[in-house]
């Protein structure tokens, strides 16, 4: 069992920045791949990025330049770092574990957080 929350969302103005928080507790989170996904009103769940143990990352294209996602395993904890920020993120943000990358891919995680919010103004 793998426990998930987030923290970190917020409202800010389009070229602002927030750093999304995921402390994870239970099991073997280090070796899970991690991922944060979101999901904008009236709107498909989208995968934002992921995290494999050994450290790869993956990006949509719609975030690519602007956001970082990282981990850092003493703290059990992902992170992810989105700067220059524009109305278009503005959604729901979820961390999401799993010890299978495809599933996580897939958006069938088997751990999610409940999500936190980001609204960006223009």
């Amino acid at each position: 069992q793998v426990q998930l929350v987030e923290s970190g969302g917020g409202s800010v103005q389009a070229g602002g920045s927030l750093r999304l928080s995921c402390a994870a507790s239970g099991d073997t989170y280090s070796s899970y791949y991690m991922g944060w996904f979101r999901r904008a009103a009236v709107k498909q769940r989208e995968r934002v990025s992921s995290i494999t143990p050994d450290g790869t990352t993956t990006y949509a294209d719609s975030v690519k330049g602007r956001f970082t996602i990282s981990k850092d395993n003493a703290k059990n904890t992902l992170y992810l770092q989105m700067n220059s920020l524009k109305p278009e993120d503005t959604a729901m943000y979820y961390c999401a574990a799993d010890p299978d990358l495809l599933r996580l891919w897939l958006g069938s995680a088997r751990y999610w957080g409940q999500g936190t919010q980001v609204t960006v103004s223009s």
